[in-house]
């Protein structure tokens, strides 16, 4: 039976072991996917336990996606771009990583939601690790403008600038952000984990707006109502992105692409 894990501290919460088994399912096969919490400086001997064990492959969170990048012999794009690995494959004990948030992102907007990310004016609310994962993607979508706003501008331009051949992402102040309203707005923050939403103007909303959180909960997120009471479009969290990224993991391991929509209501119930 192979073995699968997800690494990350704290990792109790997380549903990939579920997500990874209802895949398997799919596919026919029976897996062994478990949790495992390290310390940061333990990170890289686990991992390298891990491997002598046996591991195909590792999914990695917080607070290692920086880590793994820095360990890996060879990077997809996604990752090299992102400067973060959320995936680990191992090729002869070398460490191969990839980053596939940025993939389920756009999966989950196109294919789940149903909208065409084609010229569209996207607004990023955050600058940090998340969001240097779905820039990329984003702009290979053909979106005509992404504003990254950040509380602290000079981590906005210091994202701005890993793709300054990009004409058109800028960066600005949160409280710089322009009054007026975008195709797409997407909250990279952690601000709905404490019930809280960025300081930002209603404005960035119109009757043609879509809301993204990238968190996810049972019940609406915070964003998400204060998008539903600024009259937006639409709005969602990030759970249909979460099974996306998870799916991508999957398929660069095994070669089977899951069907995602059946695991939402296992997954919210």
């Amino acid at each position: 039976m192979q073995r699968f894990a997800v690494i990350g501290n704290p990792i109790e919460h997380s549903k990939s072991p579920q997500i990874h088994s209802a895949f398997a399912a799919q596919e026919g096969i029976e897996i062994h996917y478990q949790r495992v919490l390290a310390e940061p400086d333990d990170f890289i001997s686990t991992v390298n336990q891990l491997q002598e064990q046996g591991l195909i492959g590792l999914n990695i969170t917080l607070p290692f996606k920086v880590l793994a990048h820095a360990n890996c012999l060879q990077l997809n794009e996604y990752a090299q771009a992102a400067g973060a690995v959320n995936t680990l494959s191992f090729n002869q004990g070398d460490w191969q990583g990839a980053n596939t948030d940025g993939i389920g992102l756009l999966r989950d907007l196109e294919k789940n939601i149903g909208l065409s990310l084609s010229d569209q004016r996207v607004l990023i609310i955050g600058a940090g690790g998340a969001t240097r994962g779905i820039v990329l993607p984003l702009i290979e979508a053909g979106i005509a403008e992404l504003c990254i706003a950040n509380r602290s501008l000079s981590r906005a331009e210091e994202l701005v600038s890993l793709f300054a051949d990009r004409s058109q992402i800028s960066a600005c102040a949160l409280a710089d952000i322009k009054h007026e309203s975008y195709d797409l707005v997407i909250n990279a923050t952690s601000a709905s984990l404490s019930n809280q939403v960025p300081a930002i103007p209603a404005a960035v909303i119109s009757s043609t707006t879509f809301c993204y959180d990238l968190a996810y909960a049972n019940d609406d997120t915070a964003f998400m109502l204060w998008a539903k009471s600024h009259k937006a479009q639409g709005c969602s969290d990030g759970l249909g992105m979460l099974l996306e990224q998870a799916a991508e993991s999957y398929f660069i391991w095994r070669g089977f692409r899951p069907e995602t929509a059946a695991l939402f209501p296992l997954l919210r119930p």
